[in-house]
């Protein structure tokens, strides 16, 4: 038997204030994603922020409904609606951030594996890396050089039988 270790390496800044400017500027649009979210269910609000190759910005956030498995996490509704809008657009760098109901925020929010497969699709059919920036309302924020960081050992199109179209 042979013991085999995964290992994720991440960024961490003390706030907001230590963060090179496009960060922070990606972050706070994140930020105001979330402040818009439909959340009167859970009331825990998620904005997402996803940069483009092409210069654009393009937000979502989550989106719930009274039957739960018909709502949608920011970071899939920002994914998609960057796809339908400029097909074929590399993602450069995707922001998330959170707000709690209940308490301030402080800790930085991960996407769920839902989000991180999809996220992972997009990083795959550019072939290059999609940063990631986690943020609470304050706090720590964490980045991410790339999504399969988040996803290590992760299913993709290589295990699927070749397409003979």
């Amino acid at each position: 038997m042979e013991i085999k270790r995964i290992y994720t390496e991440l960024k961490s800044y003390k706030n907001r204030d230590e963060l090179p400017a496009e960060l922070a500027n990606l972050l706070a649009i994140a930020h105001q994603a979330a402040e818009n979210a439909y959340a009167p269910y859970s009331r825990f609000k998620v904005g997402a922020a996803i940069l483009l190759a092409n210069g654009k910005i393009v937000i979502g956030n989550n989106q719930e409904n009274a039957v739960y498995p018909s709502g949608l996490c920011a970071e899939r509704t920002a994914a998609f609606s960057a796809s339908a809008q400029f097909p074929n657009i590399a993602f450069k760098k995707i922001a998330v951030v959170a707000i709690n109901p209940e308490k301030t925020q402080s800790v930085p929010v991960s996407p769920c594996g839902s989000c991180r497969q999809v996220l992972l699709e997009y990083e795959e059919l550019a072939k290059d890396n999609i940063e990631v920036i986690l943020a609470g309302e304050v706090g720590e924020v964490f980045v991410f050089n790339r999504i399969r960081d988040l996803l290590p050992y992760s299913f993709d199109g290589s295990f699927l039988p070749e397409n003979e179209i």
